[in-house]
């Protein structure tokens, strides 16, 4: 579940006890992270999620006979029986036609896609456009021709559990359970080419390369074959043991996991808010993170910034944040 969407559920629930929500979910494993409130009343029914946003969500929306519907993850209904906001997080989909996007697995194509098709239908029909900052706001006046009045920016926040963790136990036990060495960086992307796996990749080798091997680099969720290759094809793939995968990094463990690391890298090419550098500084945790896109933004003073597309950057960013920190 989009944890953005979760966490404004319980702080609507905190702080609101007397207007009447409906909360309409799609049936999965996640939905017993939400609870009913008096005022607040979950709707779950299955499909597709094309066929459920488009067919069952306006349906359901019109029987429970709600006042508006706000849409939180970049689509909605195009047909739509009620007065509608939509939070559109970013739209990518648009800067470069899906099928020409190089390095995005048919899902994801499909995905942004079915976005492509469905956020140009909607947009006259929406009340208010939520955006998750003031660049992508100048996108969507790029591509899309909006109006200043009907798009708002409304920045993200993160979960309270994102904090400095001084319970040296609680930390041991999560290192113990994710196997975690005593110095690393932690790297959170994906295969998504914007994540700019392969250049933090080779960026971290070639620290080991010019710095020595003193600390590890952790990767949550991703198939370690994927970056043995990226190394391969850099001639670095000697650097391959050096890299610790975790697998499937639970959010509630996740804030231990990144106090545990020495550097919390996130020199992403393309977003719209960047919601891990806010964990990574709550944490207390130094962050790198690019100079494009929204980072600045999102960054402020408070993170150093590298080009994502020059690996050398990033290797010496990392040296510079660990002699700032002896």
């Amino acid at each position: 579940m989009d944890f953005v969407a979760l966490e404004m559920i319980r702080k609507l629930q905190e702080i609101d006890t007397h207007n009447e929500y409906v909360i309409f979910v799609n049936e999965g494993p996640d939905t017993a992270c939400l609870q009913e409130t008096p005022n607040c009343k979950i709707e779950v029914f299955g499909g597709p999620y094309p066929l459920w946003e488009q067919v069952k969500l306006p349906k359901a929306a019109h029987k429970a006979g709600v006042d508006l519907l706000h849409c939180t993850s970049n689509t909605a209904p195009v047909n739509c029986p009620v007065p509608l906001v939509v939070t559109i997080h970013d739209i990518i989909y648009f800067e470069t036609h899906p099928l020409r996007a190089k390095g995005y697995s048919s899902y994801q194509k499909f995905g942004n896609l079915y976005r492509r098709a469905v956020v140009k239908r909607i947009l006259d029909k929406a009340r208010v456009i939520i955006t998750v900052s003031n660049y992508e706001k100048e996108r969507f006046h790029n591509f899309l021709d909006l109006p200043d009045e009907q798009v708002r920016v409304v920045y993200n926040g993160v979960g309270e559990h994102f904090r400095k963790i001084e319970d040296h136990d609680q930390l041991e036990k999560i290192r113990s359970q994710y196997g975690l060495p005593q110095k690393f960086f932690l790297f959170l992307g994906n295969t998504d080419p914007k994540k700019n796996t392969r250049n933090t990749v080779k960026a971290y080798a070639r620290y080991c390369e010019k710095y020595g091997q003193d600390h590890k680099l952790v990767i949550g969720d991703l198939d370690p074959e994927i970056i043995r290759g990226f190394l391969a094809e850099d001639g670095l793939e000697r650097f391959f043991q050096q890299i610790h995968f975790t697998g499937y990094i639970n959010n509630k463990d996740l804030p231990a996991v990144i106090n545990l690391a020495d550097i919390f890298l996130y020199p992403s090419k393309r977003e719209s808010f960047g919601i891990p550098v806010l964990e990574g500084m709550a944490s207390g945790t130094p962050v790198i993170i690019s100079n494009t896109s929204s980072m600045p933004e999102v960054g402020g003073e408070a993170a150093l910034f590298v080009d994502p597309e020059v690996p050398g950057q990033i290797t010496e960013g990392i040296h510079k944040l660990l002699g700032e920190a002896v």
